[in-house]
């Protein structure tokens, strides 16, 4: 899903552009050599908190773009939708890029299209979920499991049809009570 993630001017880095593809990505490497540097990076681009120390020294702003490719039928789309913005729903890469001003105040942009910083983490929250050592939080959070398991089966018009059904049945139950 996460197919390139560019970095202009953060910490240590001038200018890095990163294509991964289809698959497992790993970044490994010894202590000190920029893994987490990147994974900042990448948080600051998906609404994590951003500092004016994250700026490369001698340098005005930092920007970081990521480059999804989310199935058509990913839910991020129905989020961007809900939230008026343009997303393309799967004919186009989706980019997020996030700029930071040495005066430490960012701007979030969504496929181009202005964004709050709230949007951006809530679409990343979707699309993203970074894993290092111990550090198991997502796969234990019961309240993701039913849509993980969902999703891996490919049951997005059985539980839409599902919470039609439900939704009837509380607004015929509603309806019942206020009629007695």
């Amino acid at each position: 899903m996460l197919t390139g993630l560019s970095i202009r001017d953060v910490v240590l880095i001038e200018r890095l552009d990163l294509a991964f593809r289809s698959g497992l990505c790993v970044l490994t490497g010894e202590t000190g050599a920029g893994k987490s540097i990147l994974l900042d990076a990448l948080g600051l681009a998906l609404g994590g908190r951003s500092e004016a120390a994250l700026i490369r020294n001698g340098a005005a702003q930092a920007v970081v773009t990521a480059t999804f490719e989310p199935p058509k039928d990913h839910p991020v789309y129905q989020l961007l939708a809900d939230q008026g913005l343009d997303a393309g729903e799967g004919s186009e890469p989706l980019l997020v890029r996030r700029i930071v001003n040495r005066d430490g105040r960012s701007r979030a942009f969504i496929n181009d299209q202005p964004s709050s910083v709230s949007l951006l983490r809530q679409a990343g929250d979707l699309m993203v979920e970074v894993h290092g050592q111990h550090d198991q939080r997502g796969l234990l959070d019961p309240a993701t499991h039913r849509g993980l398991l969902d999703a891996f089966a490919g049951l997005g018009a059985e539980v839409a049809a599902t919470r039609a059904a439900w939704d009837a049945w509380k607004a015929a139950e509603a309806e019942r009570d206020t009629a007695a």
